[in-house]
């Protein structure tokens, strides 16, 4: 008699407490969509920081969608573990590196990844802005280091400006960036294997909250018509940060280029925006994945994991 592994159900966790929970619930109801065709489906539209009690490790694995606090900075990642879930996507680890906009991109740089120079702070009154503006320039980006969806970005010139900002926001995690002028782009990574470069042009210049999110504010050239130089250079640099942060199963990362042609990394998202409209599916299409097919393949990891841990088990019973 030969003992059958019957394929996992799928649990989306979407929602969450943090300010993109709008946003991961509307990721979520696609994915589901997407997946009812494959899978079992359960959708959750996770209110807390605690798992549901009725989930059952031995009978679904997960996929989160919850962008930004609590869902992509490890914490949920680490509660899964914890809880004996298999689950797409990184690990505590990673999701924690990425989710610090300073941090990961220090261990990238170290490795040789180009970056926009940065001045993490916590207390915006300890920040001088003259001596700021002298060190990094006039043009700057002030934005939380462990947000997402360009929650509170400020676009700054000058001293001044700086100051202005300042006075508006309270102690937390902040960043300053030397602001990179030229074209924004983004790449979607499976499995570590880089996909289709987006180019992100927004009407205004700066790809804020409000442009990400309103209809007809921002255009996208997919694939991104680049040199080829400048194209190798990006998928390169993505292809090393993804397993320098420890990222597992897909990722979606940022960059701009410079006027003068050099991408500059500015952000990692392990747990990027999953409407058909999002940016992921948009680079994943430049590879000939239509939106239900990226999704069976950002779950497919998961459900080979779960299969192989049955497997180890009945193994060690025979």
């Amino acid at each position: 008699m030969t003992n059958q592994i019957s394929t996992p159900s799928v649990t989306i966790l979407a929602g969450g407490i943090g300010p993109e929970r709008q946003v991961s619930l509307n990721s979520g109801k696609c994915l589901a969509e997407a997946l009812e065709l494959e899978y079992k489906v359960n959708l959750i539209d996770l209110q807390g920081t605690s798992l549901p009690e009725d989930l059952c490790p031995g009978e679904t694995v997960v996929i989160s969608v919850i962008h930004g606090t609590f869902g992509e900075d490890g914490q949920l990642q680490k509660i899964l573990d914890e809880s004996g879930f298999i689950y797409a996507g990184s690990e505590a680890d990673g999701s924690h590196l990425c989710m610090n906009k300073h941090a990961s991109k220090k261990s990238v740089a170290e490795r040789g990844v180009r970056v926009s120079p940065d001045i993490p702070f916590t207390d915006p009154r300890s920040i001088n802005p003259d001596e700021i503006c002298k060190q990094l320039g006039p043009d700057l980006i002030l934005k939380p280091t462990d947000q997402g969806s360009s929650v509170a970005l400020f676009v700054i010139n000058g001293a001044d400006q700086l100051e202005k900002a300042l006075s508006e926001i309270e102690n937390g995690n902040w960043m300053l960036e030397k602001r990179i002028f030229g074209r924004e782009v983004t790449v979607g990574l499976l499995n570590g294997v880089p996909m289709g470069i987006v180019e992100v042009i927004p009407y205004g210049g700066v790809y804020d909250y409000k442009r990400k999110y309103s209809k007809g504010s921002t255009e996208y050239r997919f694939p991104a018509v680049l040199d080829l130089e400048i194209e190798e250079e990006i998928k390169r640099f993505a292809r090393l940060s993804f397993y320098v942060c420890k990222c597992r199963d897909f990722a979606r990362i940022d960059f701009m280029i410079s006027e003068d042609g050099n991408p500059f990394l500015l952000e990692i998202n392990t747990l990027p925006g999953l409407t058909p409209t999002s940016l992921l599916p948009k680079s994943a299409s430049c590879s000939g994945y239509d939106f239900q097919s990226l999704c069976k393949k950002l779950v497919e990891p998961a459900i080979n994991r779960f299969e192989q841990s049955k497997l180890s088990v009945l193994s060690a019973l025979a």
